[in-house]
């Protein structure tokens, strides 16, 4: 391992938190039935993963800008370790699943928040010569990406041909991830006395406040953008699989884990390319991944009017390129606003607001009583349309209170 990059020693832990946070949202029709759940019920599998995310994603970032990313990030993988134990001994207990995708949501939030900030300082030049200027945004959301579509299409493909499909998919993950333990112990520290960023002068509770998110481009364009990353994904293979169960029938799972995949697997692909149009649109891609995620709402909505599942294949691929290009976009535009000393801190929070998008299919799904699912899609549409409009012209560079070009 010495001759790695130091960056590819911090890859491992995102990837298989990122893995063990998503592994399971192929699972969840077969969850809803294993375990009696109505449609809300199944879809809030994924609103307690954000209840988990929400403190991994903020008080994670502020700890470990004060004791260093790696034990932070190493809390992590125990954390995912501890959730996706419970699950796998407690399937048929709603409160136990709950529980555990409230720790493995924790874990997601610990590497999203300090797993990407540590990916990102160690692929500057001081650790990459080879680095480029994109390299620190690209990679941890690829890595993130990556993770959660691998993640989806191993414990899918397991739990739809191999015996034992709520244990198999579990036993497999808890082993890659005690392995995780090696290289993540091993990759260079980037915070901490006797690194190159020395860590703040006060307790961690201090470090909670971020005063770049007050910056107006973070407060109104990316606050308001960033729940349709995980919005746009939530509706493609949350929502989508439980609303056309009855038409995939026994390869539920199957079609489940086909949506997960390619939404992501998208989202990646298109990465690098959507940070190539946001620089030649000198930052003004956000809206455009926005629009695309507009008309992939829309065609979810044609997907439940009729109950097609081609065409949910369609809108799994066109949501999946609005949420990569929302996602590296609005993360470009977070690494330039923060400071080095805010970057946890301001990551943490705008992928916490990306994750407020996975509670849209509970939302959806516990209106059903009042409307049907095709109306409430068109509704958020709307919604998504109106943070198209907000998220409109290019990034304002103005000298922030934090002494910083921005």
């Amino acid at each position: 391992m010495k001759n790695l990059a130091p960056w590819l020693l911090a890859v491992p832990s995102l990837f298989f938190m990122a893995w063990g946070g998503n592994h399971f949202t192929p699972l969840l029709p077969l969850y809803g039935e294993h375990a009696g759940l109505v449609d809300w019920q199944t879809n809030f599998l994924l609103g307690t993963y954000v209840i988990g995310l929400i403190p991994g994603l903020l008080v994670a970032a502020a700890l470990s800008d004060v004791y260093g990313r790696k034990p932070i990030t190493l809390a992590g993988l125990i954390s995912s370790i501890v959730g996706n134990l419970i699950i796998l001994l407690s399937s048929t207990s709603v409160t136990m699943l709950y529980t555990g995708r409230f720790f493995a949501g924790l874990a997601v939030g610990i590497g999203m928040s300090v797993g990407t900030s540590w990916i990102k300082e160690l692929s500057t030049r001081q650790w990459d010569p080879k680095a480029t200027a994109a390299a620190g945004a690209r990679r941890p959301s690829l890595t993130m990406t990556l993770g959660f579509g691998c993640g989806a299409a191993v414990s899918g493909a397991l739990a739809q041909w191999v015996p034992a499909p709520t244990v198999t998919p579990f036993i497999v993950l808890l082993i890659v991830l005690a392995l995780t333990i090696i290289p993540t112990a091993l990759a260079p520290e980037t915070v901490g006395a006797t690194a190159a960023q020395q860590p703040p002068q006060h307790s961690w509770v201090r470090q909670l406040r971020t005063p770049s998110a007050k910056h107006p481009d973070f407060l109104i364009k990316i606050a308001t953008a960033a729940p349709w990353v995980f919005g746009s994904g939530g509706i493609a293979y949350g929502l989508l699989p439980v609303v056309l169960a009855e038409a995939t029938g026994e390869f539920t799972t199957l079609y489940a884990t086909l949506l997960s995949v390619l939404t992501l697997g998208v989202g990646a692909f298109v990465q690098p390319f959507a940070q190539q149009i946001d620089h030649k649109l000198t930052g003004r891609a956000l809206p455009l991944g926005l629009g695309i995620v507009v008309i992939g709402i829309c065609l979810a909505a044609l997907t439940a009017y009729h109950t097609g599942p081609v065409t949910g294949v369609i809108t799994a691929i066109v949501l999946g390129v609005g949420y990569g290009t929302v996602l590296v976009t609005g993360l470009a535009r977070v690494q330039r606003i923060a400071p080095p000393h805010e970057l946890a801190g301001l990551t943490g929070l705008f992928y916490a607001l990306t994750y407020f998008g996975f509670l849209f299919p509970t939302f959806i799904a516990a209106l059903v009583p009042i409307m049907p699912y095709h109306v409430t899609l068109l509704i958020f549409a709307g919604l998504a349309l109106i943070s198209m409009i907000i998220a409109f012209g290019r990034i304002r560079y103005v000298r922030g209170p934090w002494g910083k070009k921005t």
